[in-house]
Order: structure tokens, then sequence, then C-alpha cells
């Protein structure tokens, strides 16, 4: 049984959603370190929920519907504020570029995106998961299938979640590095103002799709 929770967790951790995004764009534009703190805040994010959903808080909120939709609308809020801030990025890195023929040798270099501290990065990491209501669905209707019927359903639960969050980190710490190996050839200022938009465009799909998520 534990395999096959493994193998299934594994397949949709892989599946794209916001943490991945996030995570390309950090990893891109920041570099390594950037993706590895902004997968780690996703981690803690994860955890929560994991651990709310082993303890039966996560099933309880999502027994009241003004709950459930209270962190749904701050969850909508705060990717579509993401997209946004990306799809800035994105414009003014683009324009940059267009510009950069007129200014001359003697111009600056492109500054990139503007610097962001190891904390901003764990903390996008950490609100994309824990303001989203999907993830505490995901474990409210995922674990339970899993646990046995008797004995120490807790420990079982607290196992599995455990299990989840580590093939988390193993495959975005992989992911990173494959993503920041081949940041040098996709950091280029034209391919930066890209990805920005890409991610800006996924961010608020991700929020409308959000939007819509029922309890």
């Amino acid at each position: 049984m534990l395999t096959t929770f493994a193998v299934t967790a594994l397949v949709m951790i892989m599946v794209p959603g916001p943490d991945q995004a996030l995570i390309t764009r950090n990893a891109l534009a920041f570099g390594r370190t950037a993706g590895l703190l902004t997968m780690f805040g996703g981690l803690i994010g994860l955890t929560v929920h994991a651990t709310a959903a082993a303890v039966g808080l996560s099933a309880l909120l999502l027994t009241s519907a003004t709950a459930f939709t209270a962190l749904k609308v701050v969850g909508v809020v705060y990717l579509l504020w993401l997209g946004v801030q990306s799809l800035r990025a994105g414009r003014r890195t683009a324009a940059t570029t267009a510009a950069a023929p007129e200014a001359g040798p003697d111009s600056a270099p492109d500054s990139g995106p503007e610097r962001c501290s190891p904390l901003q990065h764990i903390r996008n990491g950490l609100l994309s998961n824990v303001l989203n209501p999907k993830v505490a669905l995901f474990f409210v209707t995922f674990l339970p299938q899993f646990l046995p019927t008797h004995g120490n359903t807790l420990g079982r639960a607290l196992l599995l979640s455990a299990i989840f969050a580590g093939l988390y980190l193993l495959w975005f710490s992989l992911y990173n590095v494959v993503v920041a190996r081949i940041g040098a050839l996709l950091r280029t200022p034209r391919v930066r103002a890209r990805i920005e938009q890409v991610t800006g465009v996924l961010l608020v799909g991700f929020a409308i799709r959000l939007a819509w998520q029922q309890p």
C-alpha cells in the first residue's frame, strides 16, 4: 500500500501548479538558491496542510463553507497578485531589452528583475500553499484512502504525510537543479521576459481555477 501511495503521490506532485511556476520563475531569474528557498517555503506550507489533515483540522475547515470561502478568496487574491507582479516584471524586462539598442555602448547593463531577499522567496512558496484550499482538499480526500479502518490512524496519517513531503522535496530539488543548470541558456533578457510573462499568465490561470473550486 505504501508503494501505491508513493507512486500516486509522486505523479500528483509532478502535475504543474503554482509551486512549479514559482520555482521555475525564481530559479531562472535569481538562481538555484532562490529556487530551493521557494521550494522550501512550499514544503512548509505543504507540511502545514498535511499535518492539519492528519489531525482532522482540514476536514473541520472544509465542513465550514464560510471558512473555506474565506481561505479561497485570500488564496485567489494572492495568486493574482503574484501573477500581476510577474507580468509587470516581464513587461519591464521586455521594455528594457527593446530600448537597449538605442542606449548605446555606454549604457548600464540590464539589471533584470528586482532582487528579493531569501525570506521573500520562502514566503512566496509558503503562502502559495498555505493559502490554497485545494491543497487541504487534496489531503482530506487523498490520505483517507490509504488509512486503516482501525488502529493507529493518526500515526499512519502522519507517516503518509511525511512520505508525501519527502517526495515533494526530492522531486523539486532535482527539478530545481535542472532548471538552474539550463538557466544560463534561458536567462537572456528576451527569454527572461517571456518566462516572466508565461509565469504570470499561469498564476492568473491558477487563481481563476481556484476561484471555481468548491468545498
